[in-house]
């Protein structure tokens, strides 16, 4: 038995907290990493001690802070060094317990190729594949170009034609390399309408093996998952049960100990399945087994490492209800999913429905570049999926959240979508289906938002007045015009004008003719006001000149107008700028060069992704501001291209 009782985890954010709630649970003292950027990282808190270091890919240093702070053991989360071999190998070496499979297990399945050839062995399934890049068009097109380590949608790029086969092979060993540290691709034949399945396996020292169901993950965008449920809502008793059977093979090959994935791609129309990769950590979308099933992955991590039996066998695994999750981004699905940075100002989960919310952030976190844009994962579980899905749409409706843009609109509208509902959820569901990439409010909604922001705001000037604070807003010994409040949203400007009246309601327009509102409650954090009859109670969070207001179709951004306008630079028409920050790994153009809308111009690397940007216009190219390497802000000019429209004019 390797007993310990101080747990390093060498991971930030939500899985962090994650492991740490389960570690404090079961009894043991917990130990952060932190790197500068994490300073006021939440998770810090979280633990009874924490030690600084330059960077979560540093494993010798992970070492040393889990010698000099006692501790016995390391779960490396997902991610970073999660799939290291060498630095499993260096933890277990160094007479630290390893919260994990074996490094032996970790360097077979984390290269894809040598993977795949295992599970030919094992006689799991496998999809056409080779791994020589002179002989990739004998796949067949479509296919697929794949990193031959790491995952998480990074590396990968579909392919339809020839001609489009070396640009996608350089930029997935470009993003591999930045990613992985290792630039291999493979080429796999692509399965348009397929379903993305995986096994959640769990093997102890003892020769105990077991899955626990299966995870339906095919909702994606960008190749990364964003959706996850179990049980699937396609796979049957007998394709469940031999899925169930391939991946016990192939762990029992692998004398797999500790939590792993087996993942396999389903052929929507024929049933078949094929093996995909072996993940040798706890995965992000966890919490649904863990919800279906009642059983604890972490503690089960927590158990095996400790040497302990798992104590149950297959026939012991129950299966109850259904467990949806969605993963909360700071991304505009409105611009091609492209990741999104800033500040946090708002985040406030509702108490109703209740879910479960794994987060690392809160007000006042930081989104930057350096680390992956998820927010949140939010996890329901319900008797059906129909209730599932549903609590899940409303719990991210009523999220009062600000200050980044976020998916959250999106994730509601698949949700609520007929072809999720139904179960349609092939992994070309988001091109297929095309689900609002945001909410756009009717001009009703608007209204009544821009009334609650505006009739908030005056309370709030009210409350923090220091002269006759007593006195109604707007009061006058004689009749003059009616208060003015001018907001913004999305660059499109609202001016409310209100008025007090004697009843203690409030007349609305220049002349107090546009309807009437009333305020049944105000504090600093929400207002209950009635507008026309309709009454609702609105999350309001301000910053700056910015007020969040969150009612029942989401959170709106109102930007406070001052009343005279500030000089500012404008862009010359046909600008192309960056989205986010980043570090520009190729231009693909120079001056003089003739466009046309949508092609790539730039390709910007941020979050080790890589982003391409397109045309909006065609036209021709008159500036080039930017060259590869430089490392850029967000909205700085890349270049210009000019559509011919103002030389024309003059």
């Amino acid at each position: 038995m390797s007993r310990y009782s101080t747990l390093l985890v060498a991971n930030r954010g939500e899985i962090a907290r994650r492991v740490f709630r389960t570690a404090r649970a079961m009894g043991l003292r917990t130990v952060a990493v932190f790197v500068d950027a994490d300073t006021d990282a939440l998770f810090l808190a979280d633990a009874d001690e924490a030690v600084r270091i330059e960077s979560y890919l540093d494993g010798a240093a992970i070492i040393d802070a889990a010698r000099a702070t006692g501790a016995g053991a390391v779960h490396p989360g997902y991610g970073f060094l999660a799939e290291n071999a060498d630095f499993a190998r260096a933890v277990s070496e160094g007479d630290l317990v390893w919260v994990g499979p074996s490094p032996d297990a970790i360097a077979a399945m984390g290269d894809k190729i040598a993977a795949k050839a295992l599970a030919v062995e094992a006689d799991v399934p496998v999809l056409p594949s080779t791994d020589d890049p002179d002989h990739f068009e004998t796949v067949g097109f479509p296919l697929l170009v794949k990193a031959a380590a790491g995952g998480g949608g990074k590396g990968m790029r579909i392919v339809q034609t020839a001609d489009q086969l070396a640009d996608a092979v350089e930029s997935a060993r470009r993003e591999a390399g930045a990613g992985f540290g290792d630039d291999r691709v493979f080429a796999e034949r692509y399965v348009a309408r397929s379903r993305h399945v995986e096994i959640q396996v769990l093997g102890d020292q003892h020769g105990g093996l077991v899955h626990l169901g299966e995870r339906e993950c095919s909702i994606q965008r960008r190749h990364q998952k964003i959706i996850e449920e179990s049980p699937s809502p396609f796979i049957d008793d007998a394709t469940r049960s031999a899925m169930g059977e391939a991946a016990l093979r192939l762990a029992s090959l692998l004398s797999y100990q500790s939590a792993g994935t087996v993942e396999f791609l389903v052929d929507d129309r024929s049933g078949d399945f094929f093996f995909l990769e072996i993940n040798t950590r706890l995965q992000v979308e966890h919490p649904v087994t863990e919800a279906v099933t009642g059983i604890d992955l972490v503690r089960e991590q927590l158990r095996i490492a400790q040497g302990e039996a798992l104590g149950y066998e297959q026939s012991d695994v129950a299966f109850a209800g259904h467990s949806v999750q969605a993963r909360l981004y700071a991304e505009d699905p409105a611009n091609d999913f492209l990741p999104a940075t800033g500040t946090i100002e708002a985040f406030e989960p509702h108490a109703d429905p209740s879910v479960r919310w794994d987060t690392g952030v809160g007000p006042g976190s930081v989104i930057g570049t350096g680390f992956d844009p998820m927010i949140a994962k939010v996890i329901t579980h319900r008797p059906t999926r129909t209730e599932a899905a549903g609590a899940l749409a409303l719990a991210l409706e009523r999220l009062h959240i600000g200050g980044v843009v976020t998916n959250r609109d999106f994730l509601t509208a698949v949700l609520r979508s007929d072809a999720f509902l139904a179960g349609d959820t092939t992994t070309d569901f988001i091109d297929r289906v095309e689900p609002a990439r945001r909410h756009d409010a009717d001009d009703h909604e608007r209204r009544r938002l821009a009334v609650a922001a505006a009739l908030w705001m005056q309370a709030a000037n009210r409350h923090d007045a220091v002269t006759l604070p007593t006195l109604p807003s707007g009061w006058r010994i004689g009749r003059l015009p009616a208060e003015r409040i001018e907001l913004a949203h999305d660059d499109q400007p609202v001016t409310v004008h209100y008025r007090p009246r004697r009843d203690g309601g409030f007349a609305l327009g220049l002349r107090g003719d546009e309807g009437r509102a009333r305020v049944h409650r105000w504090s600093p954090a929400d207002i209950d006001v009635e507008v026309d009859g309709r009454r609702c109670t609105y999350r309001v969070a301000r910053a700056h000149d910015r007020l969040h207001v969150t009612g029942a179709g989401g959170t709106f951004t109102w930007q406070l107008v001052p009343r005279f306008s500030v000089p500012h630079i404008e862009m010359p028409g046909g600008a192309v700028t960056a989205p986010m920050p980043g570090k520009v790994v190729e231009v693909r153009v120079k001056a003089g060069d003739e466009v046309e809308a949508g092609q790539v111009v730039v390709v910007l690397e941020a979050m080790k992704m890589e982003n391409h940007l397109r045309a909006a216009q065609p036209g021709t190219v008159t500036e080039v501001r930017v060259g590869v390497g430089d490392q850029i802000e967000k909205d700085v000019l890349l270049l210009v291209i000019d559509d011919g429209r103002e030389t024309s004019d003059r």
